[in-house]
Formats: structure tokens, sequence, C-alpha cells
């Protein structure tokens, strides 16, 4: 198993723009924790301009491309662009690497 970072860049109105699809969002969330796939996910909303992040734990980074291919941000635009990265996490309960 490895870590992969979902990272979203947010369209400038991002929040009125999230309203009426949020629930959709959270239910594609949730099926995504219920598998064991998505561990963490939320907004960085301080930074200019803020982003999402999304943890995953999988064999390859398709999960996290997948997820973010069907999520409702993405295919309606609250979401201007998206990338995946693998994260090598090497300490604390959850690290996947242990040295």
């Amino acid at each position: 198993m490895k870590h992969f970072l979902l990272i979203y860049d947010y369209a400038p109105e991002y929040l009125e723009k999230r309203g009426p699809l949020r629930p959709a969002h959270l239910e594609l969330a949730r099926a995504s924790v219920a598998r064991d796939e998505l561990q963490l996910g939320g907004a960085v909303p301080s930074d200019d301009p803020p982003f999402g992040l999304l943890l995953f734990k999988a064999e390859t980074a398709a999960v996290a491309e997948d997820f973010a291919s069907a999520d409702p941000y993405v295919t309606q635009g609250v979401v201007t662009s998206w990338r995946v990265r693998e994260w090598i996490t090497v300490v604390g309960e959850g690290a996947l690497t242990k040295v």
C-alpha cells in the first residue's frame, strides 16, 4: 500500500459553487472512506488561492484519479484543476514506510 495526495485547485467562488454539489461530493467521499481508500480530506482555505487535500491509501494512484474523475466538484467546475502525488509517509501511526 501507498499514500497518495489528491490536490484540488478551487475556482475563485468555490464556496458559493459547491453548495448544491456538496451532498453528492460527501457521498462519494464517504463511500471511499468505507472502502478504506480515502483517509482524510478537507480544504486549506487560508491560502491564496485556497486548495483541497485528500489523502488516499491504495496500491496505485488510480484510486485517487478515479475519485477526482467522478467527483461533482471536478465535473461541475468547483475544482479548476487537480493532480495526484505519491506521498511517502515514514513517521506516525499511519505511516506506510517504516524506517
